[in-house]
């Protein structure tokens, strides 16, 4: 039996269209690995025609009221719920991933983060007005930044593209968009759904693969650019966009560390600790994969994690009982692999460590301990479902550890402790500090990090001031 290869194309100017030279790139699904679709890799022109239906479409969408720019998101996010099945089916046959976890962890939380902007598109607002000069008042206008270039990434296609798009379009930014090369199934079928929405030329979505984003970003329309990506493509970005001063904003990768106090409940944080280390096979850059627990309960924690590990699932997306699927494409499943090939002497792998199956991208859920804060594993990103774990003596130490990265997305605390609770919140260097918990995001609250993690927040009204620029206006009460 042959699966039937479909043709994706780019969304430029309110119509789907191939790349202007005809070249394409297969899509694989990582659960078969075979070819399902093709997808525009998109050249020069192809990246010239987005942009200018972007630039053309600004001033309109920016004279747009605040009410009707809210109006067209809630629109946006009702169409999404009407086609969330539609969503749910590209978004697993792009990544892997299981249908129902699909469906109650990422169809609910976009619908409310693109309300969430909806109700933003109201907040344009300066923050004073008054006269600090004898005879002259002052304003501050709040205003759209312009057209965005933006880069979402292979691990939430869907969900990066609403963090990027959402915002964006709230402020009254027009947009180009460029999903994963190995992702864009999902992507494509937004702009479908967008397009019956908002006026030609506000959201576009160009596919392709480096070049193509390099382009978007080096092209001179774009006033901001805007990637959620590896570190080292976001210092390529920010290196880019220099040349002519643009605007940049970005999510980069992560090294979460999870502190756990010797009062911590054994059972509860290996429990909620697993999930976020192995949920969406530990690609997200907020993944709880470096552990660090205190001495006195290292064993006992370590035995429990293993069986923990030992007894989540991953599979096929239609099985209700996995936690998670594949990784997203080969070169994941080569990197993850590699990791634990290279472990050191010391290192002990107490659970997994190995692929799944011999066909789809599958691996199974692993805790290597005896690690020491200089091993490969300990300082880069594994970004698969893989948990580390390191012995601390006390406070101090455990701070020194978590800190000892050139990451700083996210982190967490475990102990019962409150002022020890406080105390780690301040000294962890870190974009977020979870207590007690791991992983859970909220529209209202800001997502970003510090360091080689990038700059610049998604979410909450931070994140949407990222999409703004202040103009200080000053009249003269003279007339």
């Amino acid at each position: 039996m042959t699966t039937e290869v479909r043709r994706l194309r780019n969304y430029i100017n309110g119509e789907f269209r191939d790349a202007a030279d005809g070249r394409t790139i297969d899509v694989v699904n990582p659960v078969t690995e075979e070819v399902y679709a093709t997808s525009p890799l998109s050249g020069q022109a192809d990246v010239d025609a987005a942009m200018d239906a972007a630039a053309a479409a600004f001033p309109a969408w920016r004279d747009v009221t605040p009410a009707e720019r809210q109006k067209a998101l809630l629109k946006i996010a009702d169409a999404f719920e009407e086609r969330a099945e539609d969503l749910i089916a590209a978004e697993s046959e792009n990544t892997g991933k299981p249908l129902e976890l699909t469906r109650t962890e990422e169809i609910p939380p976009m619908v409310d983060q693109i309300r969430f902007f909806a109700g933003a598109a109201r907040m344009l607002e300066g923050r004073s007005a008054g006269e600090y000069m004898e005879g002259l008042t002052s304003i501050v206008r709040r205003e759209p930044v312009g057209v965005c270039a933006q880069v979402a990434p292979w691990n939430y296609p869907m969900m990066m593209a609403v963090w990027k798009f959402a915002p964006a379009l709230a402020a009254g930014n027009t947009v180009v968009i460029k999903p994963s090369d190995t992702t864009p199934a999902s992507t494509v079928l937004i702009a479908e759904i967008i397009g019956q929405i908002l006026p030609k030329g506000v959201f576009n979505v160009i596919c392709g693969d480096r070049d193509t984003g390099r382009a978007m970003v080096e092209h001179p329309t774009p006033a901001m650019a805007s990637i959620t990506g590896s570190v080292r493509a976001g210092m390529q970005v920010a290196e880019s966009a220099a040349k002519d001063v643009k605007r940049v904003h970005l999510e980069l990768g992560g090294k979460a560390p999870v502190v756990v106090f010797e009062d911590t409940d054994i059972a509860k944080a290996v429990e909620g600790i697993s999930v976020a280390g192995y949920f969406n096979a530990g690609q997200d850059c907020t993944a709880a994969t470096r552990v660090m627990v205190h001495e006195s309960i290292h064993d006992e924690f370590v035995t429990a994690l293993a069986k923990a590990a030992a007894d989540t699932k991953t599979g096929l997306p239609d099985d209700e009982d996995v936690l998670y699927g594949p990784l997203n494409n080969a070169n994941q499943l080569a990197q993850v692999s590699g990791f634990i090939e290279r472990l050191p002497a010391h290192a002990k792998v107490e659970a997994g460590g190995h692929r799944v199956g011999d066909k789809g991208y599958f691996y199974a859920p692993t805790v290597v301990s005896g690690l020491r804060q200089d091993d490969e594993i300990i300082q880069h990103e594994v970004f698969g479902p893989v948990i580390t774990v390191q012995s601390f003596t006390d406070e101090a130490q455990a701070v020194e550890y978590a800190n000892g990265v050139e990451y700083a997305l996210a982190s967490s605390v475990w102990t019962k402790d409150h002022s020890r609770a406080m105390r780690m919140s301040k000294q962890l260097d870190f974009g977020c500090v979870w207590i007690n918990t791991h992983i859970p995001l909220v529209a209202e609250m800001p997502h970003g990090g510090f360091k080689k993690s990038g700059y610049g927040k998604d979410l909450s009204a931070y994140g949407f001031d990222d999409y703004t620029r202040i103009k200080h206006v000053m009249t003269s009460l003279d007339g």
